[in-house]
């Protein structure tokens, strides 16, 4: 530890956004350009250089937090990098996207702000990008193997990166137009401009990975035919089969799954289309769902000009401080955060039915009302206790032209066939069975990510892929020098 007082004296300080107001007027991502780096060298100052480091066991990759910290604070980009790499194929996409579960278990977050891990990662990301210290790495020589990898997600995108290094030969097959699965049409621009992510693509290709886009397996292309054309097939397809909200009134028009809006908002920043045929421009708005998909909506509706936003989130507010007796350290907490997206809201005062940030806290639907021609106008709720009962007496109605469901995923889809095709063992909760090894009950098939976990983070979902792919090397070769950062039994901490 360069600084063995940083903790002490050091406050944290993390990376500052931009103005509200600035802001909602575009798309660029919320942070304040370039002033990162000014206050990143002391912020890594704060890391104590734990002796059990459990920042390694909240992140399912096992980051190197304590050497890349020391190393930033002394101010050695490219060793820092090259630790933080060692481990994580994509930290510019975690250093935006990951909620930092290795925050939640960094020791000095027992009674003081934990280090900012997750903004020290995103500064020697892009440090690493601007000093040229993150080249392709293509192999010594090929292995003569083949493997197909269906989906671009970032599973897939490690599987593929870690296997392409290894030598095979690596085709990734994705049923958008554009690579990076959710990542590309999924997260809205503000919280990560694709320019990151088609950088790392275009390292990829440099790297002697091949990609096939509009190619769904299962529809464009049989599944059994690409098994036989491939020495080994990864399924990192996600978990794209929405929740619904069984509830009276559903049919109607104006009621639409986050999953359906949040593309086309994507698409017109991609130059696609001047403006989404589902825009919340002049609309009342409500997101039924308090997760980050529904925070993701919210940013979006105010940037598109909603004339309110409200999100409804089932649960309690949680409070700001961990409860040590349900949620100890370093288990991650269920608390109260503030997202850009809701700091956006709150300031703006879209939503006059919630008391703060656009969020109606232990708030459930009952139904839905429309007008003559079908299309919704209301949404009839309930507050509910802690055990989701309805609490007598506390019926409400929203105005409501526009409905967003963000209320998860519950596995694959199963529409294009690719399931069905192979054959493939299903989980009773709707998601790809496999064995210790990631493998499926058909020979020569893997899967990994969201398609057998189950809805996850970014982090553990990158862990998945350089899993799977040391899984499919000691397939194909014997044995494997790549890393397996989990097992696909492997969970986050918790009680």
């Amino acid at each position: 530890m360069a600084d063995p007082k940083g903790f002490l004296t050091t406050p944290r300080e993390d990376w500052p956004r931009r103005p509200v107001e600035e802001r909602v007027r575009d798309w660029d991502e919320v942070y304040v350009p370039g002033a990162l780096l000014p206050i990143i060298s002391k912020q890594a100052d704060r890391c104590m250089d734990c002796g059990i480091p459990f920042c390694h066991e909240a992140c399912p990759l096992g980051n190197l937090i304590p050497e890349w910290n020391d190393l930033v604070s002394r101010e050695d980009w490219r060793a820092a990098a090259d630790r933080l790499h060692a481990t994580n194929n994509f930290p510019e996409f975690t250093g935006r996207l990951c909620p930092a579960p290795c925050e939640a278990g960094c020791v000095l977050a027992i009674n003081q702000p934990a280090v900012t891990i997750k903004n020290v990662e995103c500064a020697i990301a892009d440090r690493a990008w601007e000093e040229g210290f993150a080249p392709p790495q293509p192999p010594d020589r090929l292995s003569g193997r083949t493997v197909a990898v269906i989906g671009s997600g970032p599973t897939g995108l490690a599987a593929a990166q870690q296997l392409t290094r290894a030598g095979h030969t690596v085709v990734v097959y994705e049923k958008d137009d554009r690579l990076g699965g959710l990542m590309r049409y999924g997260i809205p621009e503000f919280k990560m401009e694709k320019r990151h992510l088609e950088r790392r693509l275009e390292q990829m290709r440099a790297e002697g990975t091949k990609f096939r886009t509009s190619t769904a397996v299962g529809r464009d292309v049989g599944a059994a035919e690409l098994r036989t054309r491939y020495d080994a097939v990864v399924i990192a397809t996600g978990a794209t089969a929405w929740r619904e909200l069984p509830v009276p009134g559903r049919e109607l028009a104006g009621i639409q799954q986050a999953m359906e809006y949040l593309p086309l908002a994507n698409r017109v920043c991609e130059g696609d289309l001047e403006s989404s045929p589902m825009s919340a421009a002049g609309k009342h708005v409500v997101i039924v769902g308090g997760g980050d998909t529904g925070a993701d909506c919210l940013g979006t509706a105010v940037r598109e000009g909603a004339a309110s936003v409200t999100q409804l989130d089932i649960y309690t507010q949680p409070g700001v401080e961990r409860d040590d007796d349900v949620e100890p350290w370093p288990t991650y907490p269920k608390i109260y955060r503030l997202s850009a997206a809701h700091e956006e809201a709150g300031e703006l005062r879209t939503a006059p039915a919630a008391d703060a940030d656009a969020r109606l806290f232990a708030a459930s639907t009952l139904h839905f009302t429309g007008d003559e021609s079908g299309h919704v106008r209301s949404l009839h709720l309930v507050e509910v206790d802690a055990e989701r009962r309805p609490v007598p007496g506390t019926g409400r109605m929203l105005p409501a032209d526009l409905v967003l469901l963000a209320l998860g995923f519950s596995g694959p889809d199963r529409g294009d066939g690719l399931v069905d095709q192979l054959g493939l063992a299903m989980e009773a909760r709707g998601t790809v069975a496999r064995d210790a090894d990631f493998a499926t009950n058909v020979p020569g098939v893997f899967v990994a990510g969201d398609a057998a976990r189950g809805q996850s983070l970014i982090v553990w979902a990158i862990a998945e892929g350089r899993a799977v792919a040391a899984a499919v090397d000691r397939h194909l070769t014997g044995s494997s020098r790549l890393p397996a950062p989990i097992g696909p039994y492997d969970r986050p901490m918790v009680v």
